[in-house]
């Protein structure tokens, strides 16, 4: 009876440390899966800001050379409208 009873406690001890584990494991996983959801989520927010900060300088670049032509043209009228005024 003795041995029987050492038995079972030794299943119930075995039970109780393979519950740990798996609760520990879970509980790794868990914590795994929420920085790899947060990697994620930070990497989409680098991209955003690329995108973004790129388009952005296309359309100051846009706009420069536009306001750098107008400015060329401004200054061909003056010059050409200098020269009529010579004349």
């Amino acid at each position: 009876m003795n041995g029987y009873s050492e038995i079972e406690r030794e299943k119930a001890n075995l039970i109780n440390a393979t519950s740990i584990s798996l609760e520990q494991l879970e509980k790794s996983k868990n914590e795994t899966l929420y920085f790899e959801k947060q990697r994620a989520m930070n990497q989409v927010r680098q991209r955003v800001f690329q995108q973004a900060v790129q388009g952005a300088l296309g359309t100051l670049n846009s706009c420069l050379n536009t306001e750098l032509h107008f400015r060329t043209i401004r200054a061909n009228i003056g010059i050409l409208g200098s020269l009529e005024w010579k004349r």
